[in-house]
């Protein structure tokens, strides 16, 4: 078995869900988008919807399956660079805004699960 590196596996993930998103329709903004707070994965369109995009992946949902890894802490997160990131392109700011996972699991054979709107800022609160 040889060994891979998270980031290369994480690289792998985030470009699958990419052209998973890009098949659906959505339009991308930015690809991990890194500030002081954070990351956010994928930042595209869905129509006039910007999407936050948190991608998990997980080879085996043995113990917990990808999504469920989005925890309130994670989540608060994601919210914080989202707002970081909307103050740095104002052109987006009038959108309506939702934040999405994408969980993929498996090794070989992947699947891809889509969950729009999987948590609003208030959620995270908790």
């Amino acid at each position: 078995m040889g060994s891979r590196s998270t980031g290369t596996v994480g690289d792998r993930a985030e470009q699958k869900a990419l052209g998973f998103l890009v098949r659906q329709g959505l339009k991308p903004v930015t690809q991990n988008f890194r500030c002081r707070s954070g990351e956010i994965d994928l930042i595209m369109l869905h129509g006039d919807c910007l999407t936050f995009v948190e991608v998990r992946y997980r080879k085996s949902t043995r113990f917990s399956p990808p999504a469920s890894t989005v925890d309130p802490r994670k989540q608060r997160k994601i919210v914080r660079t989202a707002a970081l990131f909307l103050s740095s392109m104002q052109r987006y700011a009038r959108h309506t805004m939702r934040f999405d996972i994408v969980a993929i699991s498996g090794d070989k054979d992947r699947t891809v699960e889509w969950i729009q709107d999987a948590f609003r800022p208030g959620d995270s609160s908790l």
